[in-house]
């Protein structure tokens, strides 16, 4: 029977369906609990499955054999963001300049205060840059990650924590300020929260949805631009 288990364990099939059937579950814990971002279907699932994972004993390239068809489909989810985003043309055709300044914005704030309190810690190479590219969704920082030398691993896991956090206090902060719009409150969780404060902004409504899908492609544009320069502009 150990042999079995052991066996079904290693099959990258037992991964994709576990992964599926864990967010299933953490979707409808959320439901449950009102939307809250502290339940987060990602957030969520992740602990479950790191839970899993080291109860059983299986390493991270076992289960990513089985999760790499989620982690491809990823980019065509974000592509996907450009259909309700269509149908916000002419607010964005009027205020683009806007849109651009407030990504640039928060993308160049993100950057210089990950590298700066990172590297006043003493931080490795890795790390700053791991930690650096936190704010965008996550098939841009992990392959900004990759590409310049930083660990994926640590990368997915504060972009998720990252996204979390934003989306929680981003609402909070956007509610003191008195900033309810679709158009404000919607392109601030995309550009803060990446991908989880999209998928919050959608939970609102489809014109929160879109704004924030801007919001996510022009903070992960401008990050994919001005990461590699800031890191050469810094010496590393």
């Amino acid at each position: 029977m150990q042999a079995t288990l052991d066996h079904v364990a290693r099959q990258p099939v037992t991964w994709l369906l576990a992964t599926l059937v864990v967010y299933r579950l953490s979707l409808a814990l959320q439901r449950r609990a009102g939307f809250t971002p502290l339940l987060h279907p990602v957030a969520v699932s992740t602990v479950i499955l790191v839970a899993v994972l080291s109860a059983l004993g299986v390493d991270y390239e076992t289960y990513f054999s089985g999760a790499r068809l989620i982690h491809f489909l990823l980019g065509p989810a974000t592509v996907a963001l450009a259909i309700p985003l269509f149908h916000q043309l002419k607010i964005i055709r009027r205020h683009w300049v806007r849109f651009c300044a407030g990504a640039l914005l928060g993308s160049g704030v993100s950057i210089a205060l990950a590298m700066g309190l990172t590297a006043a810690f003493g931080a490795s190479k890795a790390t700053v840059l791991s930690i650096s590219a936190k704010s965008v969704t996550m098939p841009i920082a992990l392959e900004l990650a990759e590409e310049l030398g930083g660990l994926a691993s640590l990368t997915s896991a504060l972009v998720m924590l990252t996204g979390v956090a934003g989306a929680l206090m981003t609402q909070a902060v956007l509610t003191r300020l008195r900033l309810a719009d679709s158009c404000s409150h919607g392109f601030t969780l995309g550009v803060v929260a990446h991908g989880i404060g999209t998928a919050r902004a959608m939970q609102v409504s489809p014109r929160d949805g879109a704004f924030a899908g801007l919001g996510m492609g022009l903070a992960g544009l401008l990050t994919a631009v001005c990461l590699p320069l800031a890191f050469r502009l810094a010496g590393y």
